[in-house]
């Protein structure tokens, strides 16, 4: 179902994603993420539809499309590495710096901060060319709740 969209992300030189399919990525990041402690709980899910609902302006009925349509496309997306790695060259900065908070977000959904969601952040935020004090200041942002 997503190979095109697939071969279009990994390809050696992708473009910049248009908006919808940036959506998708991005969302199915946010569900890897949230799988990677195999709890992918409610909470978790309620998480990302707020997310995807304030950052896209999507109503209930389209964040929860949006969000089974990510659901199944990260089911499909190669490794981590690659896929991310896609993302980075498709996404302009200050957009994957914001998906890190989101990222952070989603890990801190259920008051627990998972060793295998931790450390999937961390790969995750190198590899979309996220500095280490951007991601600790969205982290921080996320804790304090500001």
């Amino acid at each position: 179902m997503f190979a095109d969209f697939l071969k279009r992300l990994t390809q050696p030189d992708p473009e910049a994603l248009p908006d919808e399919d940036a959506r998708l990525a991005l969302t199915a990041l946010l569900v890897r993420i949230a799988r990677s402690d195999n709890d992918y709980s409610d909470r978790e899910k309620e998480r990302i539809d707020q997310i995807t609902a304030r950052r896209y302006g999507l109503g209930p009925g389209a964040t929860t499309a949006l969000r089974s349509e990510a659901e199944a496309l990260e089911a499909e997306a190669p490794d981590t590495v690659r896929f991310t790695r896609a993302i980075k060259d498709a996404v302009p900065y200050e957009e994957r710096r914001a998906v890190v908070q989101a990222l952070w977000q989603v890990v801190l959904a259920d008051g627990e901060r998972a060793k295998e969601e931790d450390a999937l952040v961390r790969m995750v935020t190198n590899f979309l060319g996220v500095s280490d004090r951007d991601s600790a200041l969205a982290r921080q942002a996320v804790d304090t709740g500001t």
